[in-house]
């Protein structure tokens, strides 16, 4: 049994006796239980119990003047009455007042709990617990929704038995009382599970010993993750402190739970990063680190994607009888799947190139190869060609790429032959076409990212800059790298600071 001096300590007790003696002008005592027990009654007290709900756990005990008139006695009894009453105020005015510091205390060492974690399974379950320790409940839910907001999943429970968790799914457009508490925002309290209509598995929560349960929203920030559901095991209304206390763990998980989803999101985007800068440096090494060197040619080159993952690729491939094989590519799209692309092309590429002695031939098993293997919408441009070192002659086919720059005495033309983009129509054919290279000619090959790199009046660079860029180059005299940095020099003088959209390849061929 409890007693006074297990609400108030006693330098309290002491001085509402004081106050009270005080008042009554009559000595006044406040007696636990076993005090009126132990100690000595004089005849003549007047005693009136202390109540604390419904539970006695002392005494308020006044001894009169023996002269006292009787009407004197019995207002100083009815001053013990209405003491004793204040009293037991007192000591449920403790009680809660312990009761709400331990809660609120608990409320914050779950808190403390939550921003330390990073698992996200981790918080619920210990909110969870918590809930049911705080709120001295029978049992506790908590449900998150799904990506498509339709559905609450079962994430924690606590004191919930398998046979209960399996009774069914809870979906949104069924349950009104979870569509209530994410309308309003506010806990929604149910007074009997067994018998309320808005329940969904009455029979379930009999079985399960359920009476009452209070439903709280996990809000933060304005969006709403889930549901925490609290249940008790006999008729219960949650005063408003409890309600208060159950929406303000709700906040903590719910922002628990965004944090470890954005801890999470950002250990995956640094594992992605690492992938991609990976693949990055994959590819790299599959563009060659420098041009090779050619008698009676110099060539130059210049890769600058505008992503880790580009969708453009050049190559040399050696073929026999002293022949170079030259090649630019550009995939549609961007990012992983047009680096993935490109390594398909290019080893396409490399393993026709070294066995197909006609040209078109080459382009038409490549465009097979990749119709085969990819959707219609993964498709390249290329432009192939084959310079015989001895002959000096430059054999050529084109995949709907940018036709070539070809510059000779001042005069251009560009480098055309029948052929759409490669991996669209299998059945697609390719023609080709053959130069007779000269000292002083100069080949410029490019991807489009050069020529429609757009300036702040959204007004592309245009192959005519391209061409009047290379004209100048040639004209001071410049070798094929500084004719490549010429040209790309222009371009970006023109652009300025404008974002570069589209990776940007060049590979420039003078005839010595």
């Amino acid at each position: 049994m409890a007693q006074i001096t297990e609400y108030l300590n006693p330098q309290r007790l002491a001085n509402l006796q004081e106050t009270f003696c005080t008042a009554a002008q009559a000595p006044i005592r406040i007696l636990d239980t076993d005090g009126v027990k132990k100690g000595r009654q004089a005849d003549g007290e007047l005693r009136a119990p202390v109540f604390v709900d419904s539970d006695q756990v002392g005494w308020i005990i006044a001894a009169p003047d023996e002269a006292s008139e009787p009407a004197v006695a019995e207002r100083l009894l009815r001053f013990v009455e209405l003491t004793a009453d204040v009293v037991g105020r007192f000591c449920r005015q403790e009680d809660l007042l312990k009761a709400r510091v331990e809660e609120l205390a608990a409320v914050y060492r779950l808190m403390a709990e939550f921003s330390g974690r990073r698992d996200l399974q981790e918080i619920l379950d210990i909110a969870a617990a918590n809930v049911v320790e705080v709120l001295k409940a029978k049992a506790c839910s908590i449900r998150l929704l799904n990506e498509d907001k339709t559905e609450l999943l079962i994430k924690a429970v606590a004191n919930l038995s398998p046979q209960y968790l399996d009774k069914g799914p809870i979906m949104l457009s069924d349950s009104k009382i979870d569509q209530e508490v994410l309308a309003t925002g506010e806990p929604v309290y149910i007074a009997d599970e067994r018998t309320d209509p808005r329940v969904l598995y009455p029979a379930e929560a009999r079985r399960e010993g359920i009476v009452s349960a209070l439903c709280a929203p996990m809000a933060y920030k304005g969006g709403i993750e889930g549901v925490i559901r609290v249940y008790t095991d006999r008729p219960h209304e949650f005063h408003w402190f409890e309600q208060s206390l159950l929406k303000a763990i709700a906040a903590g998980a719910a922002s628990a739970v965004v944090n470890a989803r954005l801890y999470a999101e950002t250990v995956y985007s640094a594992n992605l990063r690492r992938a991609l800068n990976t693949a990055a440096e994959v590819q790299r090494r599959m563009i060659p680190a420098e041009p090779p060197k050619i008698p009676g040619f110099d060539i130059g080159t210049l890769y600058v994607p505008t992503h880790e993952l580009s969708g453009d690729f050049f190559d040399f491939i050696e073929l026999p009888e002293d022949n170079l094989g030259i090649a630019i590519c550009d995939v549609c799209g961007k990012g992983v799947r047009a680096s993935l692309l490109t390594a398909a092309i290019r080893a396409s590429l490399r393993g026709h190139a070294a066995n197909v002695y006609e040209m078109s031939e080459v382009l038409n098993k490549v465009n097979r190869d990749l119709c085969a293997d990819s959707l219609t919408s993964d498709f390249a441009t290329l432009f192939y060609s084959v310079l015989d070192v001895q002959q000096q002659r430059l054999t050529y086919a084109n995949a709907g790429h940018l036709p070539p720059i070809f510059v000779r005495d001042g005069q251009s033309s560009a480098l055309h032959t029948r052929g759409a983009v490669i991996g669209v129509d299998p059945d697609q054919r390719y023609g080709w076409e053959s130069l007779q290279l000269q000292s002083g000619d100069v080949i410029l090959a490019y991807t489009d990212g050069l020529s429609e790199a757009l300036n702040f009046e959204d007004e592309a660079f245009g192959r005519h800059r391209v061409l009047s860029a290379t004209l100048a180059a040639i004209e001071m005299q410049r070798d094929a790298q500084g004719i490549a940095k010429h040209v790309l020099w222009e371009m970006r003088r023109f652009a300025g600071l404008n974002i570069r959209f589209d990776d940007t390849t060049i590979i420039a061929i003078k005839v010595l």
